[in-house]
């Protein structure tokens, strides 16, 4: 079993940079790919950047490369993900989420755990 929880969400104007945090609870964190996720009003959720187990691997959905960041800690359970050049489109609720597998899945239906996300609001 694994808890997630996020923060750092907040707002800020176009062209600016904000970081959300995801602190997971257990002793086998390092055993999860994790991935941030994305869930604007109206709209499905969508994958937005993963990394695997050990942090050597790392994807990018195309609208958020080159403008975004993912890392991990695993001596103290945490994911990151760094977000510069914030555009207002990236508006949405971000979620945290993991799987215990060595690839890191794209869909929503693969992840085991979520957290409750974080809202990040881009003003133009």
């Amino acid at each position: 079993q694994v808890q997630l929880v996020e923060s750092g969400g907040g707002l800020v104007q176009a062209g600016g940079s904000l970081s959300v945090s995801c602190a997971a609870s257990g002793r086998t964190f390092s055993t999860y790919a994790m991935a941030w996720f994305r869930q604007a009003p109206g709209k499905e959720r969508e994958f937005v950047a993963g990394i695997s187990r050990g942090g050597v691997t790392t994807y990018y959905d195309d609208s958020v490369k080159a403008r975004f960041t993912i890392s991990r800690d695993n001596a103290v359970n945490q994911v990151y993900l760094r977000m510069n050049s914030l555009k207002p489109e990236d508006t949405a609720v971000y979620y945290c989420a993991a799987k215990n597998a060595m690839l890191i899945p794209r869909r929503v239906s693969e992840y085991d755990y979520w957290g409750q996300g974080t809202q990040v609001t881009v003003s133009s």
